[in-house]
């Protein structure tokens, strides 16, 4: 070891507690700004439930579901069981060379979740890496045709993870890329989103696609999230699913669902594509797949799909994927949480207990700065007049034991599925007092 990093006694310098260590922090956050100094951050320290604990002692209710993951809440015992079995007998082993028994488990729990012929799992780490395989599934599906087809078709409000191929596909201000690996039209949202959950809507945005259907004759597939996350926290209007799906239909391109968020029970349904009763081309889940204790992500394709990729002599098969694709540990917590779900009536409860929490919001917020309540299953969304009001009743609220996702002037309540009727109440109770405090501040 170089001395400059030893004690005057030949040992390796003390490391400052996370808690008090700010400046010169070697930690680089994703997706923050970088200060001097950072004394406002949470330093959390420990799970429980629904609940976080921070290194002061002071417990919060989650309601980002810690990376919008954490759908079992924290400290599962027959979570924690499945992950201490599974690394005591095999960490991993490459899918490529072989096979294990915890991904091929995994892949028949899937494909058993799904409707039509979606039976082909194909396994990796994040949403971003299930999108970029999934891409490149649509597109390479058409090389193995013989046909010139490589336009994706997205909404600009959409995002699909922050690879350079995912973040390509959205037309988000922070998403911008280097160079167009693909072209991509992007459909901006015809109304505000106050606004975007009528029968009116759902014209306007399928008339929107249509034009892109129709102005390009390469449109490979058309890429959607069934609720849109960091575009604005966004329900989208019903009957749009299925129309797009007849259009992609009508028009031989694939419905590829970006279900990274939503999927897993969030919009109390276990896929958010299943509020319609459509059969996409191809699904891309992540996030609470594991429960968000190991990194994984999955996509599913129908056997039409998988067999293009069958043909051997055409694109020799599908080359993409990963050191750990289809990680043991990983797939073993994928399993145990879907047995889990299915067990403890998962879904059932993020249903009950979204419907109560966007019943309450409805109910208790108005006269307080919000501008529009929207939601569907366990996700909540308070849009409020101001970005400044936002960010002032996030901060307000962490001092009262909440924490949530704050994008722009919208506050997303989005907590673990295993949330009950306590929790709910105190997370809304707890949200009014704050609105009503800076409604009083600002009077």
């Amino acid at each position: 070891m170089n001395s400059q990093h030893m004690t005057s006694k030949g040992t390796p310098p003390a490391v400052p507690s996370v808690a008090t260590r700010h400046d010169h922090d070697p930690l680089w956050r994703p997706w923050t700004p970088i200060r001097p100094t950072d004394d406002a951050a949470l330093v959390i320290e420990a799970g429980e439930g629904y609940r976080v604990r921070d290194t002061g002692g002071t417990w919060y209710i989650d309601a980002l579901s810690g990376a919008l993951n954490t759908i079992l809440g924290y400290g599962h015992p027959a979570l924690l069981k499945a992950l201490e079995s599974q690394v005591q007998v095999l960490p991993h082993f490459d899918l490529s060379v072989g096979r294990h028994e915890p991904a091929a488990e995994l892949a028949e729990r899937l494909a058993g979740l799904m409707p039509g012929d979606l039976n082909r799992v194909f396994l990796a780490n994040s949403g971003s890496e299930g999108i970029e395989a999934a891409i490149r599934m649509a597109l390479d599906y058409w090389v193995a045709r013989g046909e010139s087809r490589q336009r994706v078709i997205s909404f600009a409000a959409g995002y699909h993870g922050s690879t350079l191929l995912a973040q390509h596909l959205s037309g988000l201000p922070f998403t911008g890329t280097w160079a167009e690996p693909f072209p991509v039209s992007r459909v901006e949202l015809p109304l505000p989103a106050a606004e975007l959950r009528t029968t009116r809507a759902a014209s306007l945005l399928l008339d929107a696609f249509e034009a892109e259907l129709t102005a390009a004759d390469d449109v490979a597939a058309v890429i959607v999230e069934p609720f849109i996350n960091v575009g604005g926290g966004i329900v989208l209007p019903r009957g749009f699913l299925k129309g797009l799906r007849e259009l992609c239909t009508r028009h031989g391109v694939f419905l590829v669902i970006d279900e990274v968020f939503c999927g897993m029970g969030r919009t109390g349904r276990m896929f958010g594509f299943e509020h319609e009763g459509i059969t996409p081309d191809i699904v891309v889940l992540s996030k609470g797949l594991s429960g968000g204790y190991v990194p994984i992500s999955a996509v599913v394709a129908t056997d039409h799909v998988y067999e293009t990729f069958a043909q051997e002599r055409v694109i020799g098969g599908l080359r993409y994927g990963h050191t750990t694709s289809g990680h043991a540990l990983a797939c073993a917590a994928a399993s145990a949480v879907l047995a889990i779900m299915e067990e403890e009536g998962i879904v059932a409860n993020a249903n009950a207990m979204g419907a109560r929490l966007l019943s309450r919001c409805e109910q208790q917020l108005s006269g307080t700065g919000v501008t529009d309540v929207r939601g569907i299953g366990l996700i909540t969304v308070v849009q409020l007049e101001a970005e400044e009001l936002a960010i002032a009743v996030e901060a307000g609220l962490r001092a009262r034991g909440v924490v949530l996702r704050r994008q722009g002037d919208t506050l997303m309540l989005a907590p673990p599925l295993i949330i009950d009727e306590q929790g709910v109440d105190a997370l809304v109770e707890r949200l009014e007092a704050e609105l009503r405090a800076a409604a009083g501040d600002a009077g």
